[in-house]
């Protein structure tokens, strides 16, 4: 997924190895050498906007964000002294990178961060406290409070949203006219999609109703989590050691992914699809409805009619999980002043809208969820909107539990709707065990 875990993020396998060695780390949380003032978090008085006076400044991103980092770092250099020297590190190798980085204290002036990783950075002392800054941004309520609480550590703020990926439902509107089925009136509930996804099934010549990740624990939480939230309830503690992935809610989502199984609902290849090639089947054509990646709407083929929609819960409700990255100041800077300047520039409103909106992402704050160009596509504002109702979980070992294929949810999501769903409490006290661990 373009962005998380993405989500770029959870559909991919992703390193883990670094989060040992980013746990040896010790790092000062203020600002590191020579930046003296540093009480507002890397430096100087806590101003809204930074300093620009020239500076030459690093950043590192994942490529899974490179063309929103590319696009950020292009329009903000040709507007400000300062001067943004950007490294795109290959999404796999992301976090070793890191991870050695901070161990011989040579990160970047910033990096970004798979948003489900950054509280591994946080309370390893990598990043800057931003507090104060961000507090003083006129806008700072009407940020993706998703990505501001996964950057909360000991009540500290240490990262703003660089890019969002949400998870939301794509339906297929020619096939759903096939099928008699209202093209403006996408599943409110899940058991609206089970209905529709049926109905697009029973069409026959090789159109299915539905499709799914059924080999990728990112794939899992991206997409089937945002029901159990709908529904209001959680998938976690706050604390992020204990799972609630065995609730009654949880059940009757998992259900209804096992009767697509067993009925043949699901287009050919979920069982083994590992994330892979997951985005790569509603574009052509031939399934109804399914939850997909945000970032994949501007990848869609021209001629394809297609309706985003929220993912719902059992009995209704909306959620999404909002992936992405987020990104800070390394706590090594010795330009935080500037560094912030981008930081304050990038969540503001030309940015915001002449930037990310310009090129159809998603925008990082809920107030600019309707803008002159999401405007023109009101799928566009479905998305923005959502953010307000998304959740991004927080879990210090949630690669380990959650994203490794030979993590406790991979199980648990194959013995739910593959076998017979009997395991599930066994399988969620296994999670609780890799969260605690």
């Amino acid at each position: 997924m373009g962005s998380t875990a993405g989500p770029a993020g959870p559909a991919r396998r992703l390193v883990t190895g670094a989060i040992a060695l980013l746990a040896a780390v010790s790092l000062v949380t203020a600002c590191g050498s020579g930046d003296g003032d540093s009480g507002n978090g890397g430096g100087g008085a806590a101003t809204a906007t930074g300093v620009d006076d020239g500076a030459t400044l690093t950043m590192w991103t994942r490529a899974a964000t490179r063309p929103q980092s590319e696009a950020l770092v292009k329009a903000y250099n040709a507007a400000h002294k300062n001067k943004i020297e950007l490294t795109v590190i290959p999404t796999d190798d992301y976090q070793a990178k890191v991870g050695a980085a901070a161990g011989s204290k040579d990160l970047p002036d910033l990096f970004a961060s798979d948003v489900v990783f950054v509280p591994n950075y946080t309370s390893s002392g990598l990043f800057a406290d931003l507090t104060a800054r961000v507090d003083a941004l006129p806008f700072a309520d009407k940020l993706a409070q998703s990505h501001i609480k996964a950057g909360t550590y000991e009540d500290k703020k240490y990262v703003v949203p660089h890019t969002l990926d949400l998870s939301v439902l794509f339906y297929n509107k020619d096939l759903y006219r096939k099928a008699k089925l209202d093209p403006e009136k996408p599943p409110a509930t899940l058991a609206d999609w089970d209905r529709h996804a049926r109905a697009v099934d029973a069409l026959g010549g090789g159109v299915n109703g539905t499709f799914f990740g059924g080999n990728c624990g990112g794939c899992g939480v991206f997409t089937w989590w945002p029901s159990i939230w709908a529904a209001g309830d959680d998938v976690m503690n706050e604390d992020g050691t204990e799972a609630q992935l065995a609730s009654p809610t949880a059940k009757k989502v998992y259900d209804t992914y096992r009767g697509w199984v067993r009925d043949d609902i699901v287009a050919p290849g979920a069982r083994d699809e590992t994330g892979v090639t997951w985005t790569g089947v509603f574009p052509k054509g031939k399934v109804g409805v399914m939850p997909m990646p945000s970032t994949t709407l501007g990848l869609m083929p021209k001629g394809l009619d297609l309706g985003v929609a929220p993912i719902p819960g059992p009995d209704g409700g909306r959620s999404t999980f909002v992936g992405g990255d987020a990104i800070g100041i390394s706590a090594t800077s010795d330009k935080a002043d500037q560094a912030w300047n981008f930081l304050a520039w990038s969540v503001g409103d030309k940015a915001q809208v002449d930037v990310v909106a310009a090129h159809k992402d998603v925008v990082a704050r809920t107030d600019l969820a309707s803008n002159k160009h999401s405007e023109a596509d009101p799928r566009l504002v479905t998305i923005n909107e959502l953010v307000a109702d998304g959740r991004t979980p927080y879990a210090m070992k949630f690669g380990q539990t959650f994203n490794d294929p030979n993590g406790p949810w991979l199980t648990l999501m194959r013995d739910a709707v593959f076998g017979d769903g009997a395991s599930v409490d066994k399988n969620n006290d296994a999670v609780t065990a890799s969260l605690a661990d």
